[in-house]
């Protein structure tokens, strides 16, 4: 995740431009064999919440996104006309879902949600970028930066996960969770029980 969180902070900041896409969308299908395995891993160990998240992500972001890029690649070296508009409306449910998802991580560690609240900055400006709604030049630079926490965020959070369970006890704090929304429990035979 951090991985791509870097790669479009530095595509949406200028430090890399639309002949970067090849490249882009090869490091963006190693991305998506990671995060698939470690979603169906996540919904194996009964964390629906990571797992539907990773699988979400390693579909949408990783696998849509680097055959996106690298048609638009290809499409750029033979004169073919694409436009971002299509890409905007698929970005759109996208980005609905992530800030509908959002109130699910006020229960994972603070690291984590501070991960899924700079992808609520940056997703919804994606998409409307895309959908051409804004268009002024700055507005990249701020998805863009987002994306950037994002990913220091991932790289911390991993960091932490790695090290605390190899000794066993806290070398890395990833905050409490801060479960601002309290929902009562529902025993098993609710319809509400997945």
């Amino acid at each position: 995740m951090a991985m791509a969180c870097f790669l479009f902070y530095a595509y949406l900041t200028g430090r890399v431009d639309q002949s970067a896409y090849i490249l882009m969308g090869i490091w963006l299908l190693g991305g998506f064999v990671i995060q698939v395995v470690v979603g169906v891993l996540e919904l194996l160990s009964g964390n629906k919440t990571s797992g539907n998240v990773f699988l979400f992500f390693s579909a949408f972001f990783m696998l849509v996104t680097a055959l996106e890029m690298i048609f638009n690649y290809f499409a750029s070296m033979n004169g073919w006309v694409t436009g971002p508009r299509l890409s905007g409306w698929a970005w759109l449910p996208l980005a609905v879902t992530l800030l509908l998802w959002t109130p699910a991580h006020f229960k994972s560690p603070l690291s984590l949600l501070l991960i899924v609240l700079s992808l609520d900055i940056a997703v919804p400006l994606i998409a409307l970028m895309d959908l051409q709604v804004v268009t002024t030049d700055w507005v990249p630079v701020v998805p863009g930066y987002a994306l950037l926490v994002a990913g220091m965020l991932g790289l911390y959070t991993a960091a932490a996960l790695v090290l605390n369970n190899a000794y066993q006890r806290m070398m890395l704090p990833t905050g409490t969770p801060l479960a601002l929304i309290s929902i009562p429990s529902r025993d098993a035979t609710s319809p509400y029980k997945y």
